[in-house]
This record gives structure tokens, C-alpha cells and sequence, in this order.
């Protein structure tokens, strides 16, 4: 009577977002699980620094399990390695990023509840990216899709005035 029956599927949504060479491969998406979690396998290559920001969100918790390879994530400010069946919960408004420093890629399943993002944040991030044709995405673009899906770009560390002690 009105309630929408779900019928359990592996690997219930299976689809895959490249972002230039950074894969996003969601597996179980909001419309999957009633809205209570997300989860999706990030891919992402060697040495690969990623030109967004750092962001938070308030909404929901990101964890991230280590699959193949390492990740450096910086949460508020404190570099954490997570390799192969490590675990990070990431906490509403912790600010965040992630950057493979490695030469071999690396994978991580990411799971967010709850699923208040799921695959199209990640498409519409898709379509900036490439427009930008290898360069960096225009910033004001993406922080305004950030913002649209609830993210918070943090602002960027401040830099050391010319002729400043360090």
C-alpha cells in the first residue's frame, strides 16, 4: 500500500564515472538502499595529486576501507595512510581531500551515510572536468556543484607573506 517493495541485487547499481583518469564505480546508490548508505570503489592512479579542494559536508559520514594500493587523506589538517583493510570514518563538517603520492593506483570502496550524494554529483563533476580538456576544471564551477550537493569547499591554506619568517 503505497510503500516501495526493494528487491536485493548484487552489485545493485554498477556504474562506472571517469573523472579525466580517476574511476568512481558505484555499486549501491540512495534509490538502491532507501536512502540510508551509498557505496562506491574509487580508483585512483599513481602520483595523482587532485586539483579539488579540500570540502566538508554536514550532512552525512564518509568512510573509506582500503582496497589495493594507498591513499593519503588529510582530515583537518593530519595526513593518514590508508592502505590495503585500513578504515577511515571521516565525521560530518571534518575537512578532507585524498591524493595518491604513490607511483601505483590505488583503490578504496567509500561508503556515505547517509546517501545524500550519490552518481550524479560525481557525473555533473564528470562533464566539468572534461570541458576543461586535461587543464584544471573551472573553480567556480565545481564549487558550485560542491555546494549544490552539500559539500563545503574549505578555503585554501594560507600562504606565507614574501620576506615572512617560515
Amino acid at each position: 500500500m503505497g510503500t516501495q517493495m526493494f528487491h536485493p541485487r548484487v552489485n545493485a547499481s554498477d556504474e562506472t564515472i571517469r573523472m579525466g583518469r580517476l574511476m568512481i564505480r558505484f555499486l549501491v546508490t540512495g534509490d538502491d538502499s532507501n536512502g540510508s548508505m551509498a557505496a562506491f570503489e574509487l580508483t585512483v592512479p599513481g602520483s595523482q595529486r587532485l586539483p579539488a579542494p579540500a570540502h566538508s559536508h554536514l550532512h552525512y559520514e564518509e568512510t573509506i576501507y582500503g582496497l589495493d594500493g594507498g591513499m593519503t587523506w588529510t582530515v583537518d589538517g593530519e595526513e593518514i595512510e590508508i592502505g590495503p583493510g585500513q578504515t577511515l570514518c571521516i565525521s560530518r563538517g571534518a575537512v578532507h581531500r585524498f591524493d595518491n603520492n604513490a607511483d601505483r593506483d590505488a583503490k578504496a570502496l567509500c561508503v556515505i551515510t547517509p546517501a545524500k550524494i550519490g552518481p550524479q554529483y560525481f557525473r555533473e563533476c564528470a562533464e566539468v572536468a572534461a570541458a576543461a580538456g586535461g587543464g584544471p576544471p573551472d573553480p567556480p564551477k565545481m564549487v558550485e556543484i560542491m555546494r549544490r550537493y552539500g559539500l563545503e569547499p574549505a578555503a585554501p591554506p594560507a600562504k606565507p607573506k614574501r620576506g615572512a619568517p617560515i
